[in-house]
Parts: C-alpha cells; sequence; structure tokens
C-alpha cells in the first residue's frame, strides 16, 4: 500500500473511531514518509487511546516541535496539553507540570489566545488536586468565559469540569454536582474531543460516588458504557469504566457479573502501563472475594490494592473480622480515622467502624461512630448515605439492648436499601430486625425476618453472612436476651470451663476483650458469676446447640 492509500485509510479509520487501526495505518505511512503536523496529530491521538502511551507522547513531541518549526505556538501548545493531559490522568504530575511549563514558554510572545487560557486552566487543575480548591475556583470560571469567547468546546467543558470539582471540594455538593452535569452535557452530545471526553467522564462518576450520588453515578455509568463500547479499541478510559460499573453491579446484587468485571478492570489497568485507578479494582475485587468468603483471595487482592496506592480500609479491616481477629480490626480502623478528615471518607469508615465494635462487644465505641455518621449524612442530600447511617444507628441500638427503639431506625433503613435496589445491604438489615424482634418476644417475626436474609444471602453465595446466620438460628430464643452472636460464642466457652485467655486465644482476641464480653454477658442475663452462667448457658441449650 503506497503512502498516500495508508494515509487515506488511517483518516477514514479516525473518523470511524477504529483507533487501533488508524494507529497502524499512521504509523505504516509514517515509515515511509515522515508525516505532517495533521496526521501526526491523528496518530497521537490513536496511539493514546489505544493505550500505546509512548508512542503517542513521541508523536505528539513531534507534532510540538513540527509547529514550532511552522511559527505556530498556540498549536505547539496544544500538543504539549495533550500529553501533560495524558500524565495528569495517569496521576503522573510531575512530568505533567513540566509539559506545562514547556507550553508557557512557548506561548510567551504568542498573542491572545484559547491556548493562554488551556494554560491557566491545567495548572489550577493540579492546583486544585494539591488542595487549593478555593483559589483555584476563580480561574476556572474565567477560563469557561474564555473558552465561549473562542468558540472552544474542550475548553469550556475542562473549566466547567474544574469549577464543578472545586465547589465539591469545598463541600457545596449540590452547585458542584450540577455544574458537572452541565459539563457532561456537550460531552454526551459528541462534542468533546475523545481525550477530554473521557477524562470528563471518569472524573464526574468519580465525584459521584464519592459523594454518594448513586443516581447520578448509574446515569453517567451508563453512559460511559456506551461511549467506551462505540470504540471498542480503547484503553484508558474502559478500566475505569469497569471499575465504576463493578461497584454498581455490586450494589445491586449482581456479584458474579461483577466480580468478572472486576478481574476485567485489573487486566485492563496494569500492563504495560499502570494506572493510578488500578488500586480501586483491585480494592473491588478485594471486597467481592470477602463477600463470598474467599477469603485468602481477598486478602491478596487488598494488598495489590495497597502496592498501587489505594488505602485498603475499610475491607481489610472487614476481612480481619470475618477471620475473627477483632482486636486487629478495631485497632485497623482506629488509625485509619486518626488518619481521615474528608467527611465522605470518614463516612465508609464510621460504617465499618460500627459493625466491628458491636462484634467486638464495645456499643460505647459503636455509638460515638455512628453518632458521627448520622451527623454527616445530615450533611449531604445522599440516599445511599442516609441509609448507611440509619443501619448503624440500628444495629447500635440492638447492641444498647434497645430493641423496641432500634425496629423503626432500622425499618427505615431496610427501605432506603430497597429504593436503592441494594438487596445484600437490605439482607444486612433484616438480620438485625430479627436481634430486635427476639429481644422483644417476637420469634414468629424474628424467624420471618431470618428467613428473607438467608434467601438473599444464599441468592448472593455470601457464605460469611450464611455461617453468621446459621448460629443465629440455632439459638434458642430465650437465650438471645441481647446477646450478640459473639457474646453467645464466648458463652459457650465459659460453659465449657475456658478462662478469658483462654477464650482469647480461640477466638483470636485479645484478652481484655474476652473479659469485656464476659463482663457484657453477665450483665445481660443478669448473673453474678461464671458458674451461674454456666448454669445458665446448660438450661437454654446452649453448650449442646452450638456445639
Amino acid at each position: 500500500m503506497s503512502p498516500t492509500g495508508a494515509l487515506e485509510r488511517g483518516r477514514h479509520a479516525c473518523q470511524q473511531l477504529r483507533w487501533r487501526d488508524a494507529f497502524e495505518l499512521f504509523a505504516a505511512a509514517d515509515a515511509e514518509v515522515p508525516l505532517r503536523l495533521d496526521d501526526l496529530e491523528r496518530m497521537a491521538l490513536a496511539a493514546y487511546l489505544i493505550g500505546h502511551e509512548d508512542d503517542s507522547t513521541a508523536a505528539w513531541s513531534r507534532a510540538h516541535r513540527e509547529a514550532l518549526r511552522l511559527g505556530d505556538a498556540a498549536r505547539a501548545a496544544r500538543s504539549a496539553f495533550l500529553i501533560a493531559s495524558g500524565l495528569m490522568f495517569r496521576g503522573e504530575i510531575a512530568p505533567s507540570l513540566g509539559w506545562l511549563a514547556r507550553a508557557g514558554r512557548v506561548l510567551e510572545e504568542a498573542e491572545e489566545c484559547a491556548e493562554r487560557a488551556w494554560l491557566d486552566t491545567l495548572n489550577a487543575l493540579v492546583a486544585m488536586f494539591a488542595g487549593d480548591p478555593a483559589g483555584s475556583r476563580p480561574t476556572f470560571a474565567r477560563c469557561a468565559e474564555a473558552g465561549a469567547r473562542f468558540g472552544d468546546v474542550d475548553l469550556v467543558t475542562m473549566s466547567r469540569l474544574g469549577e464543578g470539582m472545586c465547589l465539591v471540594l469545598l463541600r457545596d455538593v449540590d452547585a458542584g454536582l450540577g455544574l458537572l452535569d452541565e459539563a457532561m452535557v456537550a460531552v454526551t452530545t459528541g462534542e468533546v474531543s475523545p481525550v477530554y471526553a473521557g477524562m470528563t467522564y471518569c472524573t464526574v462518576i468519580g465525584a459521584c460516588v464519592e459523594n454518594f450520588d448513586l443516581r447520578r453515578a448509574r446515569e453517567w455509568t451508563s453512559a460511559l458504557t456506551r461511549w467506551c463500547d462505540a470504540q471498542p479499541d480503547l484503553v484508558p478510559f474502559r478500566g475505569n469504566c469497569l471499575v465504576h460499573r463493578c461497584e454498581l453491579m455490586q450494589l445491586r446484587g449482581d456479584w458474579t457479573q461483577a466480580l468478572a468485571t472486576a478481574r476485567d478492570a485489573c487486566a485492563q489497568l496494569s500492563g504495560p502501563l499502570t494506572w493510578d485507578t488500578l488500586g480501586s479494582a483491585y480494592y473491588q475485587l478485594g471486597e467481592l472475594q470477602r463477600l463470598r468468603g474467599e477469603l485468602d483471595r481477598a486478602e491478596e487482592s487488598y494488598s495489590r490494592a495497597s502496592e498501587a496506592g489505594r488505602p485498603p480500609e475499610p475491607g481489610v479491616a472487614l476481612l480481619r473480622l470475618a477471620e475473627g481477629r477483632i482486636e486487629a480490626a478495631c485497632s485497623m480502623m482506629r488509625r485509619a480515622l486518626d488518619e481521615t478528615e474528608h467527611p465522605p471518607s470518614r463516612a465508609r469508615l464510621l460504617a465499618a467502624f460500627v459493625e466491628i465494635t458491636v462484634a467486638a462487644g464495645d456499643p460505647t465505641s459503636a455509638r460515638g461512630a455512628a453518632d458521627e455518621l448520622v451527623q454527616i449524612a445530615g450533611g449531604l442530600p445522599a440516599p445511599y448515605l442516609h441509609a448507611l447511617a440509619a443501619t448503624a444507628d440500628g444495629a447500635v441500638l440492638v447492641a444498647e439492648g434497645d430493641a423496641r427503639a432500634a425496629l423503626p431506625t432500622l425499618r427505615e433503613a431496610g427501605a432506603r436499601w430497597r429504593d436503592l435496589d441494594a438487596p445484600y445491604e437490605s439482607a444486612q438489615v433484616r438480620v438485625q430486625v430479627a436481634l430486635a424482634c427476639r429481644a422483644l418476644g417476637d420469634h414468629d417475626g424474628a424467624t420471618r425476618e431470618l428467613d428473607g436474609a438467608r434467601a438473599t444471602f444464599e441468592r448472593l453465595s455470601a457464605q460469611p453472612d450464611l455461617r453468621r446466620l446459621n448460629a443465629l438460628s440455632t439459638e434458642s430464643a430465650p437465650a438471645l436476651a441481647g446477646l450478640t452472636a459473639r457474646e453467645l460464642e464466648v458463652l459457650r466457652l465459659v460453659a465449657t470451663g475456658k478462662t478469658n485467655r483462654a477464650i482469647a486465644r480461640d477466638l483470636g482476641l485479645a484478652e481484655k476483650t474476652a473479659a469485656r464480653h464476659v463482663s457484657n454477658i453477665f450483665t445481660k442475663i443478669d448473673v453474678p458469676s461464671r458458674a451461674a452462667a454456666t448454669a445458665y448457658a446448660y438450661e437454654h441449650g446452649l453448650v449442646e446447640r452450638l456445639g
């Protein structure tokens, strides 16, 4: 094929979004006759979109130099911006700043142009993510106006994106997400070029997920999926799309498909180039493995998430809980909370901390975490977060022995989870409702709730939850008396004559935690001694039933 024929076919492939074919055709033509500026830019774009980062950078670097040779400073700066943007999206800030500095030098003698506003926008993005959203916001507003004046839709979109993210980071979430929606309008109508469209999709969806706006996250993830599917060769944004799809699949109970999607995301985001969302992909994989009882695999996935820069909490702490290492789980969560100030990030940690401290027989710590979670939820109009807070509050009320107050809170939580189409979380709430019903003497109601939860856990293959449910189902109703599943385990061991130290060793607890459980048990069943507790256990068939 002649170079001219390859170029024509390469341009046609670009129009059809066949990026791999386009890159190969341009590369073949370039090997015969060096490409001119327009086709160099097309080859650079195609290379970027199929994940050939080095080839893309090389082509855009050549386009940068060729534009300089032609005396077109603005176009030279554009190539530098695209290189910088790609590096920034991957989390490589230092080399991105280097290219921005080069673009700034190129534009020193240029007349007023959109590229000057581009430089300000990209520098403002760096400053915003470095912790200065308040200082960056006026720059984005000014650059959006410049973009409109110069008719540069990409610039307007990225500036709106930046201003919206500033508002979100400044906790004006409603206004911020509204601006992000506005930025997405141009993306979904095809007005924005592929690189900046992909970056906008991923940034907006990430902000929605971070702030618990699942309605928006679902809608924009569906749009991103369609956008990716229309470009089968796409690499840079497909892995991010898969991570978000996995999160939403997990919530709606499609765990088998979510597992396959998480593995696909890990494969897409690793390889010759490692993307900064690789840690999130491994974290999602670990979450699903933990929920299904694949604890060794979950351990490995959380470890890989940590290596890729994604903190493994709260998932790894909940893994320790599933392993029976409650003291380790508590210590891990206290440390993570000490290091986390951002309210949405704290909310996820607090929900897990409540679950862990309730299991540890520490309702005081659980109450403090639940109250903070309720307070955070009060500041965000996010149904998911309100469901999370109501679940935590209800579970703590059950642990505190106030089953009557717990029931309306848990009923509210269950309704919220059902509205969100979240079957696993709904089933977890049903277990708490069953505990409250038992404490109030409604054993038929408790059985009904446990049976409903079991059906969901069986469908999802939620093995750890099924094991906990089996333990609850074999407990006699009178023996429950407000005791948690962990306290029943401890009582059984007390009845076999074990000391606190032996109980701690058998259950993977600290000795002081075992002692606290024993003290709580004595209070709940109103006995003064280990001998009386042993008699209580035998009277109610606990040793026989749990043994």
